[in-house]
Parts: C-alpha cells; sequence; structure tokens
C-alpha cells in the first residue's frame, strides 16, 4: 500500500527516534523486543503517528487506471500491510482508492504476522480461493517481494529509482504503474 499504491512518504529514521528505537532495527520488530507493557505504549504511539500519516496519504500515479484494469479482468485485489487496520482503512480513503478493496481483502498487522512473513499473502489467498500460482504480490520493499516469494507467488518490485536491489526475489521490476499497467497490457 504505501510506497506502492500510495505515494511513500513514511520517515522511518524519525518515526524510530520519536518512539526511542535504535536506528536501523525494523519498527515492529524493536517493539516486540521491549517489555509488555512498554510495547503496548509504544504500539499506541507508532498508531497515532501513522494516522496522522494516513490522512495525507496521495494515490501513486496511475494507481487507480491499474486497480480499474485489473477488476475489469476479474481480478481479485488485496492489501498486505505492516500498518494496523484502521490506518489502513484511512490511507486508502485519502487516497481515494478505497472502493477497490473488499473489506476482507485487506490484511494488515491487525490480523496475522506482519510481512516479511507470507501469513498475509496465505490469508489472501486463502480468502480467493486460490494458488500461488495464481497471485501476484507487488511491493515497494524487500518485505513486500520476501512475503510474496516465500508464499511461493510472482513478485513485482516497484522501483522508482529503478535499482531493483533484490532480484532474487523479484519475478518483474518496474519503475512506475503506468510501466506496470504496460507489462500486462
Amino acid at each position: 500500500m504505501d510506497g506502492t499504491l500510495t505515494m511513500a512518504m513514511h520517515d522511518f529514521d524519525a518515526i524510530r527516534s520519536a518512539l526511542g528505537l535504535p536506528q536501523g532495527q525494523p519498527i515492529l520488530e524493536a517493539i516486540a523486543e521491549r517489555p509488555k507493557a512498554e510495547a503496548a505504549r509504544l504500539h499506541q504511539e507508532l498508531d497515532d503517528l501513522e494516522i496522522k500519516l494516513a490522512y495525507k496519504a496521495q494515490m501513486q500515479p496511475g494507481a487507480d487506471t491499474l486497480l480499474e484494469l485489473l477488476k475489469s479482468r476479474g481480478c481479485s485485489l488485496g492489501i498486505l500491510t505492516r500498518n494496523g487496520r484502521q490506518i489502513a482503512d484511512i490511507t486508502l480513503e485519502a487516497a481515494g482508492i478505497h472502493q477497490f478493496f473488499e473489506p476482507d481483502h485487506i490484511v494488515s498487522r491487525d490480523c496475522c504476522a506482519a510481512k516479511p512473513l507470507p501469513e498475509g499473502v496465505h490469508l489472501l489467498m486463502q480468502r480467493w480461493h486460490c494458488d500461488a500460482d495464481n497471485t501476484v504480490m507487488t511491493g515497494d520493499y524487500l518485505y513486500d517481494l520476501k512475503a510474496g516469494f516465500d508464499a511461493g507467488t510472482a513478485t513485482v518490485h516497484l522501483d522508482v529509482n529503478g535499482e531493483f536491489p533484490w532480484p532474487e526475489m523479484t519475478t518483474a521490476g518496474v519503475k512506475s504503474l503506468q510501466a506496470l499497467i504496460e507489462l500486462i497490457s
């Protein structure tokens, strides 16, 4: 979602700093290492920070066209995010793309293990009644690609910089959603 269907705007180093977490360590994993009461407080602070960002979400250029194309072809669409569900809903609404996703097809850290673990991909495939051969995971970061790769799906890496640093987990790489539209058209 963030950085794929919406413009990337999270400053993860600033978030870590605001939460008092070590730089360079994944945020959710760093919080999980804390004592239970502290972790609960940090999760709430993280949610508060992310909700503020969610209201500012902007659609990635071409997202609506891509989603309309996929829907017209009968594809099931889902969101797999490390955000909480409320944050995902606010983000999709603010970006103007919420109408493309069934509520049960939005999978967040609130209902299963977060990416890079593949549980969310497996959950979506179960809900869609499909297998990995008929599923594609698209994302802008290693965790997206790893979740899809470990679930056995094809993966599409959206890298606006064109660097594609994880080729071993990438089935296809694109620099824009427009390039992805052209690839599947």
